[in-house]
């Protein structure tokens, strides 16, 4: 898919829609993070496109990460909306809520962040068993005989060898193996699905590959908060297995911000994507090396039967150029 006259598209609609938005409350100085992973920018710059043409704000956006965001907020309390925070183990975080600077007001992940074994789809269609974890165990060399893990310094690799070591896997004839990066990681599943063969291994979503391709994600049995917190202890000896965990992922505002401009924190409140969703922008946006802003555009126009849900009525309106 060509990307440019969908930018098209929707830039000459937002300039139609741009007059008729300023009759909201003003808002001429918002300021929002660009956070410097793909799935954050892309839901900054649909949140800014929104409330700029939907609500006539002005809205600067804030190239930052989370550390750097949340002490800003800390200091100066500003920026006003922070994207895609993952709270767990934020110090931060946690900080900035019990002060009450704060207000977690949306999952912008409604489904959480979801982490754990995959395989193949078509795998699963030949031979259903391999869905499970004793389905792998049972049928090691329809997977390839190989679990692939994470490099050194990802928590995933010392998670994923306690769960290996509890279940015995290579004892099962299943070899645990340890790759050097994220992109050699990435590239064994691309080049097993591309050519339709066996693959096992640990992932995550959203990201652009579980967008792109179809997998199956292992069901390890039920979730333990006892035995995954052994399993993300270093000093914890003890294996045991357990799912992996599934994080909140949220967008926080700004107290002062949730009380000046309500309208704009119910439509923060209402900015939500499944993981299904982000997966296919971020897939759309890596096969097409489009920006940000571009892959915003994408999911703009495919998804018009989503967002306008997030809008006032005023909103709506201003944006119905756009809504089919």
């Amino acid at each position: 898919m060509t990307r440019y006259p969908l930018k098209v598209t929707l830039a000459a609609a937002a300039i139609t829609a741009g007059g008729a938005a300023q009759a909201q409350t003003p808002c001429d100085d918002v300021a929002i993070t660009e956070m410097d992973w793909a799935s954050s920018a892309i839901v900054t710059h649909v949140a800014t496109f929104l409330m700029e043409q939907g609500y006539g704000c002005d809205v600067l956006m804030v190239p930052s990460s989370t550390t750097p965001a949340m002490a800003s907020v800390a200091e100066t309390g500003r920026p006003d909306i922070v994207t895609e925070v993952w709270p767990n183990g934020n110090p931060a975080y946690d900080g900035l809520v019990e002060a009450g600077k704060i207000a977690t007001i949306a999952n912008v992940l409604s489904d959480s962040s979801v982490q754990g074994w995959y395989v193949p789809t078509y795998l699963v269609e030949d031979h259903p068993e391999l869905a499970t974890l004793q389905g792998i165990l049972d049928n090691p060399d329809l997977v390839g005989g190989r679990l692939h893990s994470c490099p050194d310094g990802w928590q995933c690799k010392d998670t994923t060898e306690s769960i290996a070591r509890a279940v015995d896997l290579e004892g099962a004839g299943i070899e645990l193996f340890q790759h050097g990066s994220g992109e050699t990681l990435a590239t064994s599943m691309a080049a097993a699905v591309e050519n339709r063969e066996p693959w096992l291994g640990y992932y995550w979503e959203p990201t652009s590959l579980i967008g792109k391709y179809e997998m199956t994600r292992v069901d390890l049995g039920p979730f333990d908060a006892e035995v995954w917190a052994c399993t993300v202890d270093p000093d914890c000896e003890e294996d045991g297995l357990t799912a992996y965990a599934s994080t909140p992922v949220v967008t926080v505002v700004t107290t002062t911000f949730a009380d000046d401009q309500p309208e704009l924190a119910a439509l923060m409140s209402n900015v939500a994507f499944t993981n299904a969703q982000m997966g296919d922008v971020l897939a759309w946006q890596e096969d097409n090396s489009a920006s940000a802003e571009e892959a915003a555009v994408y999911f703009l126009t495919t998804y018009d039967d989503v967002w306008p849900a997030w809008l006032n009525d005023e909103a709506r309106a201003n944006l119905s150029a756009l809504i089919e």
